[in-house]
């Protein structure tokens, strides 16, 4: 996986090339690096790996640099994947010239995460997609498959 997150390219993408993408073609492009990942990506050390419509895997390897004062990784960083697995998963819904923004989410920590907990895969999946709002649910599981977190989102749907 660090190869893979080092070969993408960090930014944002310019407002009137995403209106010409619907919300799918704009997720692909960050899976194949066509497009920049955003730069908390990479400050993270975080990458979008998996898309299809109404579904997106984020994945990472906690390391030292997400440690909190326990010794544990940060509830942020389990906070960071899951807002990004489930509202990119809302944005592979969209049609052309739409845009979402997070408007709420709500995550549980059920397991500690560590550097030795290996690479963790976090995946959004929406639940409902309307005119205006849309939700979406997202897990990170380890390698092995057990649930360390859980969390939902509401976000807002509106013309770019």
């Amino acid at each position: 996986m660090p190869s893979r997150v080092a070969s993408k390219t960090y930014g944002t993408v310019a407002a009137d090339r995403r209106k010409e993408m619907s919300g799918l073609e704009f997720v692909q492009g960050l899976v194949d690096g066509t497009l920049p990942l955003n730069t908390i990506a990479r400050t993270l050390g975080y990458d979008v790996t998996e898309v299809a419509d109404g579904r997106v895997i984020v994945t990472a390897t906690p390391n030292d640099s997400h440690l909190n004062p326990s010794g544990t990784v940060h509830g942020g960083l389990a906070a960071t994947l899951l807002d990004s697995c489930m509202g990119l998963a809302i944005w592979s819904t969209l049609e052309k010239g739409v845009s979402q923004t997070t408007l709420e989410f709500k995550i549980s920590l059920v397991r500690p995460i560590t550097p030795e907990t290996g690479v963790i895969k976090a995946e959004g999946v929406v639940l409902n997609r309307g005119r205006r709002v849309g939700t979406a649910e997202g897990r990170i599981t380890d390698d092995r498959g057990r649930l360390l977190a859980h969390g939902t989102t509401t976000c807002l749907i509106f013309e770019s």
